[in-house]
């Protein structure tokens, strides 16, 4: 928490006139009143997400925000929460996704970015394939194990420095494996928390630490109020804002997202993913 294809290349072939039949086999033209021939529809790969240039010695950069004077743009950012060793718990019945949330996300056409942990994944196959899939949504990655990447980080167990990389590339692996055909190359650490060491780490796998300006508060929260209020004062163009998809530590969510909304785009925002607010950023690649 917050507290922190395969594509079938087929050859295509042009048929000269006058040897159309001979050079094509069966591409016949259909008989009249023959249903017209169905072809699938073409696949294409997403173009390569924006990322920031690696700092020195190859350390992760970080992203807090987008440019402020491009528009009033604002990111929504959900973390799927579940630490590694959360399994008997949902076993016991506690809910740590949030399907309320999705679907008002949904209903207001609202774009958003999930930072998804492996084992969050592992626990919900379908819901982050759902996710995946869906072009109104990008899934990040938040780790696998959900595990601090510092010392010191709100109480959550620590990952030790020599599984930095691993427990990264291990919830890359987990989304793949629940259906996410293409997890955007962004990092959020469990907490918010990193130091360069941990920067370092994830650096090796290219990807962008996604960090945020606007802390909501949804965390823990009872007070939807609050919540919503902490959000509307805090946003400026360009602003990330840090909100959780957990319903058992984050019940008030869905409810600040249906209060916040109507209400930014009131004032003239409008709603973007991370990686368009990245694509805004200077020096971006």
């Amino acid at each position: 928490m917050i507290r922190l294809v395969r594509r079938i290349a087929g050859t295509t072939a042009v048929c000269a006139l006058g040897a159309a039949l001979a050079a094509c086999g069966s591409a016949q033209a259909p008989k009249p009143g023959s249903p017209a021939p169905t072809r699938p529809a073409p696949t294409t790969k997403p173009a390569k997400p924006p990322t920031l240039p690696a700092g020195p010695g190859g350390a992760a950069p970080v992203f807090m925000n987008g440019p402020r004077t491009l528009g009033r743009t604002v990111a929504l950012t959900f973390d799927a929460d579940m630490t590694a060793d959360q399994g008997p718990r949902a076993a016991a019945g506690e809910h740590f996704d949030n399907p309320a949330l999705i679907a008002t996300l949904r209903r207001l056409k609202v774009p958003a970015t999930v930072f998804m942990t492996g084992r969050w994944a592992d626990q919900y196959p379908d819901q982050a394939r759902s996710l995946g899939r869906d072009p109104q949504f990008e899934v990040a990655n938040h780790s696998y194990s959900h595990y601090a990447f510092t010392g010191d980080c709100y109480g959550l167990p620590t990952v030790s420095a020599d599984r930095m990389t691993s427990d990264v590339q291990r919830a890359y692996t987990a989304l793949l494996r629940a259906g996410v055909p293409h997890p955007m190359p962004y990092f959020r650490f469990p907490g918010g928390c990193y130091d360069q060491q941990a920067l370092r780490a994830v650096g090796r796998l290219g990807v962008t630490a996604v960090q945020w300006d606007v802390v909501s508060g949804d965390a823990f929260a009872t007070d939807a109020d609050a919540v919503t209020k902490q959000v509307l004062d805090g946003v400026k163009p360009g602003s990330v804002v840090v909100m959780h998809c957990t319903r058992s530590a984050a019940p008030t969510t869905e409810q600040v997202v249906r209060d916040v909304v109507p209400e930014l785009r009131k004032r003239g925002f409008r709603f973007v993913k991370v990686s368009q607010l990245i694509g805004e950023t200077p020096g971006h690649r």
